[in-house]
């Protein structure tokens, strides 16, 4: 089951901030590509380093979000942000939305600290920065409905029942993975469910729920 698209007939604006995230994230992993794993060590997220010298590491809470494990890893991504991303700029506005964005990747990140403080695995991706994305959605747009690659053919499904199925693995998955992957690697499940909570609990503070509310009332 894969997203392909939403309903974008209440948007009102260009998503320039959801465009322009895609495009950087896109031109970032070519520039890691092209400069290998000693590239990745030095830009991207790494626990146990971050705690040692977190002045010096500071730049790394940012530049790993823009960073990624693999061609399909920053499809994926770039896919979920650009089906999930322009309708909750269009509610935020693009300032609040650069700043929401920013701060659920940072809210994924220590998230994903929090159980691996002893970790040398470098953590990168906007994995969790699109999870709180998502988690906006829902609260922004609970009546939403995605249109769904399912086999060969194309459904229409609610939002609230494709994200929610897409938490329910992250949880999951996360609790299986909470006493090996500071040790492994993998995927980091613990920042995506960061991600989606600080997601959350972000539209509401900035308001983005109520500018629903309103404009759907």
């Amino acid at each position: 089951m894969m997203p392909i698209g939403d309903d974008n007939f209440s948007r009102r604006t260009v998503p320039l901030v959801a465009y322009a995230l895609i495009v950087l994230n896109v031109l970032f992993f070519l520039v890691e590509m092209n400069g290998g794993d000693a590239f990745i060590m030095k830009w991207a997220f790494v626990p146990s380093r971050f705690l040692a010298n977190p002045v010096g590491e500071f730049a790394t809470l940012f530049t790993s979000m823009f960073m990624h494990a693999g061609w399909l890893h920053l499809g994926g991504n770039m896919l979920y942000l650009w089906i999930f991303g322009d309708n909750v700029e269009d509610r935020f506005g693009h300032a609040r939305f650069v700043i929401f964005y920013l701060l659920c990747g940072l809210g994924a990140t220590f998230a994903q600290l929090a159980f691996s403080l002893g970790s040398n695995i470098p953590n990168l991706g906007a994995s969790g920065a699109i999870a709180g994305v998502l988690g906006a959605y829902i609260l922004m747009f609970p009546q939403g409905r995605v249109r769904v690659l399912l086999g060969r053919g194309i459904v229409h499904m609610p939002a609230l029942i494709v994200i929610g199925l897409w938490i329910a693995l992250q949880l999951f998955s996360g609790i299986g993975s909470i006493s090996n992957t500071a040790d492994t690697g993998g995927v980091a499940y613990m920042a995506h469910i960061g991600g989606f909570v600080a997601g959350f609990v972000l539209t509401y503070l900035l308001g983005g729920n109520t500018a629903s509310r309103r404009l759907s009332g």
